[in-house]
């Protein structure tokens, strides 16, 4: 696999972040917010109807939820995440269909949690997933071919979204759609200011990430709906929680 010369930052390797994602993926939900993954999932199959639904690519797939819930309708979908450590639970689940890991309760303090695909109606679906390590700024040529792209929290984690972006309608067949999730949390840690597509002034003017995704992306797809704000909650202990919103837009490929 040819990537680039980045390397996964040291916080999406830590094990105690692995179990945080695995219950964010397939663990319970919290304060009446639904499952994230599957939320965006059910978003992206929602405008399917019609169109084929032969090849899914889930890029940022992390744990991998958004992948098996893709799967009740592709024939195939392919995950692909920077991180070794989301790859590999990602694989363990798909083939063992389980997975177990400690949730920090507090402190030291850990809990056992067994999640299992069939628990989640999802165990028929494993055999058309599959998971690979990848940069999602320097793809292999062979990610091609998709109907649908689901891009979830990862643009404004990406050392260069907007080659990321300038790009993707290359693996997009015509009327295949991209969905893009995003909290737009920029920070320099994950990409240079330079970098990022929005949230900073241009010509005096508030320029927002919404605005350098229609820039980047109006050659090449059509915005399909009004973006829309979707929860999503992490449990970092029993007593600390993340709650923030990720906006999410729905582009279709235009012909070429």
């Amino acid at each position: 696999m040819v990537l680039s010369t980045a390397q996964p930052h040291a916080y999406y390797e830590s094990n105690r972040l692995l179990a945080e994602y695995a219950e964010f993926h397939f663990g319970d939900t919290w304060y009446g917010v639904e499952n994230f993954p599957k939320a965006l999932a059910d978003r992206a199959l929602s405008v399917m109807t019609g169109k084929p639904t032969g090849k899914a690519l889930d890029l940022g797939c992390a744990c991998g939820r958004a992948s098996f819930e893709l799967a009740r309708q592709f024939s195939e979908v392919e995950g692909i995440d920077f991180s070794a450590n989301f790859v590999n639970l990602a694989s363990e689940m798909a083939k063992q269909g389980s997975v177990r890991y400690p949730l920090t309760e507090e402190g030291e303090l850990v809990s056992e949690r067994t999640r299992s695909l069939k628990d989640l109606g999802l165990d028929t679906n494993a055999p058309k997933v599959a998971f690979h390590q990848g940069d999602a700024c320097a793809l292999e040529q062979r990610f091609t071919g998709y109907d649908l792209v689901l891009a979830a929290n990862l643009i404004d984690r990406l050392y260069k979204p907007k080659l990321f972006l300038d790009s993707i309608h290359q693996r997009i067949n015509d009327g295949g759609i991209l969905l893009i999730a995003s909290p737009y949390t920029w920070m320099e840690e994950h990409t240079p200011k330079d970098e990022w597509i929005g949230g900073f002034k241009k010509d005096g003017e508030d320029y927002t990430t919404l605005d350098g995704l229609k820039e980047i992306l109006s050659p090449n797809f059509r915005l399909l709906q009004v973006p829309e704000k979707v929860p999503f909650v992490i449990r970092e202990t029993q007593h600390k929680f993340q709650h923030t919103l990720s906006e999410v837009t729905l582009w279709e490929r235009l012909p070429r």
